[in-house]
């Protein structure tokens, strides 16, 4: 399965670190829930949430281990989190973060330039398939890992929203890390 990774494009790593921005919904909320709520995002709400980083890191062990139910207590922690960071709760930090991830996984990790994530892994669906050198087992999971992506993937609604992350994307990345 590595090697077939390495034949991936560099923004596919903002997929992924888009894919995990969105991780921390899927702590917050069921799956069940309604799809993703596309917002404007303010210059406020980003750098809020990049200072809400740290925190979140410092507490990344129970979320993992709470998966899709976190208990009342780390709900109120995530919470707690939320409003020192200036959101009302951990949803809107939650709605900010699946924003930026949008944002993030379309930009080009070379040219900076935003392609809408669902055409990036339409292009890179077509690469895979036509690619002989990955092996049929990590190929047939790549696809399937590729549609599935392209079918829970919307597009961007708030084209405004480009030119802010790009402002803060350097921040964003060193945040993440």
């Amino acid at each position: 399965m590595r090697q077939a990774l390495q034949h991936l494009r560099p923004w596919m790593a903002r997929l992924a670190l888009g894919l995990a921005l969105l991780s921390t919904g899927a702590v917050a909320q069921d799956a069940t829930e309604e799809p993703l709520k596309q917002i404007k995002l303010t210059e406020t709400q980003v750098k809020s949430f990049i200072a809400a980083q740290p925190d979140l890191a410092a507490i990344s062990g129970k979320l993992q281990e709470a998966g899709n139910k976190p208990n009342a207590t780390l709900q109120a922690e995530l919470d707690g989190i939320a409003k020192k960071h200036g959101f009302a709760d951990f949803s809107e930090l939650d709605d900010v973060a699946a924003n930026i991830s949008i944002v993030m996984a379309g930009l080009d990790t070379e040219t900076g330039a935003f392609i809408e994530p669902v055409e990036a892994l339409k292009k890179e669906l077509e690469d895979v398939k036509a690619d002989e050198s990955i092996p049929a087992d990590d190929k047939k999971q790549l696809v399937e890992e590729l549609g599935e992506a392209i079918r829970m993937t919307p597009p961007l609604q708030h084209k405004e929203n480009i030119d802010l992350i790009k402002a803060h994307r350097e921040e964003i990345e060193r945040a993440l890390e």
